[in-house]
């Protein structure tokens, strides 16, 4: 793995950043279609950027376990995922914060950034070792999160991290 895993990491971020640019298209390509919704992005909130980024991470994540066999790398996934899912909301409100707004190219820019974060907390997790742990608590993560895009898309609580800046909505409708 430590031959291979900066590879895995290169070609992890390429796929996160191209498979998260593509799912913020597909439910309004899908006509709307609530099958897409759980998986893309379906208003500009926040929340739907992170799900951009979470979706693609995961699918990578499932290929690659087929290929490594680190004891640890569930909970590198885990960790590495959750810290590019919190860069988000992070980089976006400390930005808005300070100047008030930020452009669409910015959030963009915002997006690749934290995707950068979560790979390169992977690359090293992964090449250093982290403590030993259950593979089972790195799965779980990813299904709580799972569950949760998907309860949230639907039936969002109404506050700043759902709202959709463009429409003031909240969720699907």
């Amino acid at each position: 793995m430590k031959k291979l895993s900066y590879w895995w990491q290169i070609f992890g971020f390429l796929f996160a950043s191209a498979g998260g640019t593509l799912l913020h298209f597909v439910y309004e390509w899908s006509g709307e279609s609530v099958l897409t919704a759980p998986i893309s992005g379906i208003n500009e909130s926040t929340w739907e950027h992170m799900k951009l980024l979470f979706v693609p991470m995961t699918l990578y994540a499932v290929v690659q376990s087929f290929f490594v066999k680190d004891a640890s790398y569930w909970c590198a996934k885990a960790l590495s995922s959750l810290s590019g899912l919190l860069a988000i909301p992070v980089l976006y409100y400390t930005l808005n914060g300070a100047f008030g707004k930020t452009s669409a190219r910015v959030n963009i820019a915002l997006f690749f950034v934290s995707a950068a974060v979560a790979y390169l907390l992977e690359y090293s997790l992964l090449k250093r070792g982290i403590p030993k742990c259950k593979k089972g608590w790195g799965i779980l993560f990813f299904i709580l999160v799972a569950v949760a895009f998907a309860v949230f898309t639907f039936m969002p609580p109404e506050i700043p991290l759902f709202r959709d800046p463009v429409t003031g909505g909240y969720g699907i409708g």
